[in-house]
């Protein structure tokens, strides 16, 4: 069996959840739709994120990025 669940809505939620059913969809139906699409998005987030953290960067060219912005930033005074 399913749970209830009841939230609180203001003006802004009840303009979303007029948009939503303006197809016909019942309000249960658009919130049930909103929180898996919400939910999908924000996994397929995080599944980016971790994938983004593992790409390999290389090898590290020796150069000092930090002391070449110096030595530029000091040949322009």
């Amino acid at each position: 069996m399913a749970d209830t669940i009841t939230i609180r809505s203001d003006a802004e939620t009840e303009h979303a959840l007029d948009v939503l059913t303006h197809d016909g969809s019942s309000r249960s139906a658009a919130i049930r739709q909103a929180v898996l699409e919400t939910a999908m998005r924000r996994e397929r987030a995080a599944a980016m994120r971790r994938a983004a953290l593992q790409v390999p960067l290389g090898e590290p060219d020796g150069i000092d990025v930090a002391v070449e912005i110096s030595r530029e930033r000091g040949e322009e005074r």
